[in-house]
């Protein structure tokens, strides 16, 4: 018996790549030879998955066999179209902007098919998984660029536009933001795709369910562990700074609260929850609920506040919290499932049906919960906002694999199909203010003597 390490390397929806010293392919040196050659043929006539891989036999690489889904780049194109539409249009047609605490806009959808997205592709690059330790180190280390990257972009490093300036106080820093959320999901998702399936075959929907049980009973623990944590948890009165004019001083609010379960603007948990670990001045210092009507005349847009507006409408708040990133990973295990469908099921007419009923009862609990009292609401990721928003994440996949999977319908799909392929790149250099920083850093003799002045931009950053 001949033992040859086989690497293997995947894109989004490929094979996953398993370097790594555990990871041997045994080969039968009888009769074919032995050499990696003639086992990477006998390899491809009894699983058409694998061909082999470069001229110096060093690399096996997927065929892309299942055909890559354009659906799912589509999907993620249009995620990213719909991400710049509101961060530019928002502010002319604050309808579409997002919620100022309770209730649903366009916007909020942005985040979740997100991370829906980042499940449904982690349940395509696990499919062939032959190291679990070194598909474990992998996921660690997109986790953690992903992380530092989020840090760096979002930490309050860049001054935004209209301000060339650069740097941050590391007691000021931002910890939590939109990218560090979709590293965290991401990696409790891979964890999961990896150690936590059994050998279960899989010919029914219920087949399905008992082969990844244990990934449903995190999810639901997760839940349970944040209704608990957002509805248990005593929240006392709590004050915050904020600079006074032009001098060194500060500002002290004071906001009263001193009850439980609330989960109003300033006496939530989650807020709680971040400013007890994270520090209140490591908080997005620009909260969704300064739109409100208590804190903004021109609700639901910024504006001066009010005359008697309450303390807390200055506080800081992140959206990205602690607890809410809680919810954001059960968001990202339900998209997990819905690439297993797509793994362990080639019938369309299966995959859709499979798709479209729990999303329609997800989109249906969702409702019941805010109906009773949950809320939807996506500075908390509510428990309803996360049903509601992953229900039509579902069917919205389903739409989109009908008419470009399905039907071919690719004609008018290529430019977010382009877009879902690049999409951090665009999230960088658009949604980050980086290409718009580029920009603004040519000017003549004035910083305001700039292009984006020129053409009448003047955004300011997030």
């Amino acid at each position: 018996m001949v033992s040859y390490q086989l690497i293997k390397e995947a894109g989004d929806e490929g094979t996953l790549d398993s370097p790594g010293k555990n990871c041997v392919l045994p080969i039968d040196g009888g009769g074919g030879g032995g050499d990696v050659e003639s086992a990477l043929q006998k390899m491809n006539q009894s699983s058409p998955r694998m061909i082999s891989g470069s001229n110096n036999g060093d690399n096996a690489v997927s065929r892309n066999s299942s055909a890559r889904l354009v659906s799912l780049d589509v999907f993620r194109g249009l995620t990213v179209a719909l991400m710049i539409l509101v961060d530019n249009a928002g502010g002319i047609f604050p309808a579409i902007n997002h919620s100022p605490w309770n209730g649903l806009t366009l916007a909020d959808f942005v985040m979740p098919f997100f991370l829906f997205m980042v499940g449904v592709s982690l349940g395509l690059v696990y499919k062939n998984m032959s190291c679990r330790a070194a598909a474990t180190k992998k996921a660690i280390r997109r986790a953690l660029k992903l992380l530092i990257l989020g840090v760096f972009l979002q930490g309050g490093y860049f001054h935004g536009v209209n301000n060339l300036t650069y740097g941050v106080d590391m007691e000021q820093i931002r910890w939590m933001g939109i990218l560090q959320r979709i590293a965290v999901a991401y990696l409790v998702a891979a964890m999961c795709e990896i150690w936590l399936r059994n050998n279960e075959k899989v010919c029914s929907g219920l087949s399905l369910l008992k082969k990844y049980q244990w990934h449903w009973a995190l999810a639901l623990m997760l839940t349970a562990i944040y209704l608990f944590l957002l509805y248990g948890l005593y929240v006392p009165d709590w004050k915050y700074q904020i600079p006074y004019g032009a001098s060194s001083n500060a500002k002290i609010f004071m906001v009263r609260c001193g009850v439980r379960g609330d989960t109003g603007p300033a006496c939530n948990a989650a807020g709680m929850i971040d400013r007890m670990i994270l520090g209140v001045q490591h908080l997005y210092r620009k909260p969704i609920y300064a739109r409100t009507e208590q804190c903004s005349i021109n609700s639901p847009d910024y504006g001066p506040l009010p005359p008697y507006a309450p303390s807390w409408c200055q506080a800081p708040f992140d959206p990205e919290g602690l607890l809410s990133t809680v919810m954001a990973i059960v968001t990202c295990l339900i998209g997990l499932q819905y690439g297993h469908i797509i793994v362990h099921f080639k019938d369309h007419k299966r995959r859709l049906f499979l798709w479209l009923v729990p999303s329609s009862g997800f989109i249906v609990l969702g409702m019941l919960f805010d109906i009773f009292g949950m809320h939807i609401n996506k500075a908390l990721n509510s428990v309803s906002y996360t049903c509601v928003t992953s229900g039509v994440a579902g069917i919205l996949l389903a739409t989109i694999y009908l008419a470009v999977d399905v039907y071919g319908c690719r004609r008018f799909t290529m430019v977010l199909e382009w877009m879902g392929k690049n999409a951090l790149l665009i999230y960088i250099l658009v949604a980050c203010n980086i290409l718009p920083l580029i920009a603004q850093g040519f000017y003549w003799r004035h910083p305001d003597n700039n292009i984006l002045t020129l053409i009448g931009i003047r955004k300011q950053a997030h």
